[in-house]
């Protein structure tokens, strides 16, 4: 049945439909599965995979618990810290135990400034020490520069270069955004990635003029609300087990080794079948899977979403994690959480995550040890990542050893590799998001959500399955599952 024969849902205005059948068990797949609940309906999460969680993961290395995937989740929204403490996790939350943080730049570990947004400054003077004398004079150039006509979206790379030159990108706006979507900030939409300096852009005659609106509303080192960045004792990978618990506690049904091979309209709703031919039925469903597999579901029923979907592009990464004798780690920088790595540099590592020392439980687990960890990857950038694992440990160390003189050989090393792991939100991907949500809204009874439509991090991902539940089920949702507020 093509997308613009659907029929309706047979559920009454006002009531909320009797089954939701939710087609992922990652964070987004997860939350919208805890949302459903709350609202009434009768859920049932199918999972392809025999683990719950997605990119969040935890494990272990010599013995300590550590994340393998996001460690820490943004603060300053509601959404995610909300969802944790809707699981049960209020009491394991755990900002940094510091923030101080560090750029591996022109030869030298240096301090990483204050004073700007995602790497644009209010004044030149905020990135001193990281760029040339001739890259902070040409900051001051955009006091002077004619407005820049900005358009319905532009790329952040080559806005924040127009107005304020290109060392500003390469040696702070590329690593903070690569550390994000592991992306190319020359590629990677304003609007979509950072709205809030985009509207700043769109509304100031300068870029500078525009951070020093949004600071003024917003004074650096005073975030409404406590830390920026929140983790969980235990790991983030904890989260969507915490989640998953608090689904079955309510009645919900969760099916790992599920995958899913058809979804088809019915007259009444949606016949799902699975890979054992098991067929499904429910009134809505939500499909919170990552673009290429949503867009092979939705091929039948919605070809125009199915192609906008087939256009996201990913990002592969590996993360390497080290354990250290902490009694052999004397060189490293002394209360730092680690350090980001500018690609203009030609280093292999794009970060380094001194682990032990940015958050307390880690070191607590077992104080004689270390863990730090490294990552590798960036989009278009994929020969490191065809690096045995072992090599990339070496090059990790190598990287290390230059940038920090820590020499020491690890007790322990592991690898994890995120084989298309980031979407990328490059210039258009709002339009491209909305033209997805307009094919879907075609069909009564279905809603898309996840990490490639409204942002990668976990909050965006929790306030994307609230909005695709919210659109199905009639109502406001319970609070208890992560509203503004919590």
């Amino acid at each position: 049945m093509s997308e613009a024969a659907s029929a309706p849902t047979s559920s009454a205005p006002g009531r909320a439909p009797a089954r939701v059948l939710v087609l992922g068990g990652g964070i987004s797949g997860l939350a919208a599965a805890l949302r459903a609940l709350d609202a009434g309906a009768e859920v049932t999460v199918l999972e392809a995979a025999e683990r719950l969680g997605g990119k969040l993961r935890s494990g272990e290395i010599e013995g300590v618990r550590v994340d393998l995937g996001a460690e820490s989740m943004l603060a300053r929204r509601p959404e995610a810290v909300g969802l944790a403490r809707a699981a049960g996790l209020g009491h394991k939350l755990q900002p940094p135990a510091t923030a101080n943080a560090s750029l591996w730049t022109r030869d030298a570990l240096r301090p990483m400034p204050k004073g700007h947004v995602m790497g644009v400054p209010a004044e030149a003077s905020a990135l001193a020490g990281v760029l040339s004398d001739e890259g902070l004079r040409r900051i001051e150039d955009d006091a002077t520069l004619p407005a820049t006509e900005i358009g319905e979206d532009v790329a952040v790379g080559e806005y924040v270069a127009a107005r304020l030159g290109r060392e500003v990108v390469d040696r702070l706006v590329e690593p903070l955004l690569g550390g994000v979507y592991a992306g190319d900030a020359y590629r990677i939409s304003m609007r979509s990635a950072v709205p809030q300096l985009f509207e700043a852009a769109r509304t100031h005659r300068s870029l500078t003029e525009g951070v020093r609106a949004l600071q003024s509303v917003t004074p650096t080192g005073k975030q409404p609300g406590g830390p920026v960045f929140q983790g969980l004792k235990g790991g983030i990978g904890t989260l969507p087990l915490a989640v998953a618990r608090a689904v079955r506690d309510r009645g919900g049904e969760i099916r790992t080794g599920a995958a899913v091979r058809e979804l088809r309209r019915t007259p009444d709703g949606w016949r799902t079948v699975l890979a054992d031919g098991t067929a499904l039925h429910s009134e809505a469903v939500v499909v919170a899977l990552p673009a290429p597999q949503a867009a092979a579901l939705l091929a039948d029923e919605s070809p125009g979403a199915a192609a906008e979907l087939r256009t996201v592009e990913y990002a592969s990464m590996a993360l390497i994690t080290l354990a250290y004798r902490r009694a052999d780690t004397a060189a490293l920088p002394a209360n730092s959480s680690g350090f980001l790595v500018p690609p203009v540099d030609g280093r292999t590592i794009k970060a380094a995550t001194f682990a032990s020392q940015k958050w307390a439980w880690i070191a607590e687990e077992n104080p004689e040890l270390l863990v730090l960890r490294t990552s590798v990857g960036r989009y278009g950038d994929t020969a490191d990542l065809d690096r045995e694992d072992g090599e990339l440990v070496d090059v990790s160390r190598r990287d290390l050893r230059t940038a920090t003189g820590l020499d020491a050989r690890p007790v322990a090393s592991l690898v994890t590799r995120w084989n298309d792991g980031l979407p990328q939100y490059p210039v258009g991907h709002g339009a491209r998001v909305a033209r997805v949500r307009e094919h879907v809204a075609k069909l009564p009874g279905l809603a898309v959500c996840g990490a490639a439509y409204d942002g990668v991090g976990i909050p965006a991902c929790v306030a994307s399955a609230h909005t695709a539940v919210d659109a199905l089920l009639p109502g406001p949702a319970s609070d208890a599952s992560g509203q503004a507020g919590q």
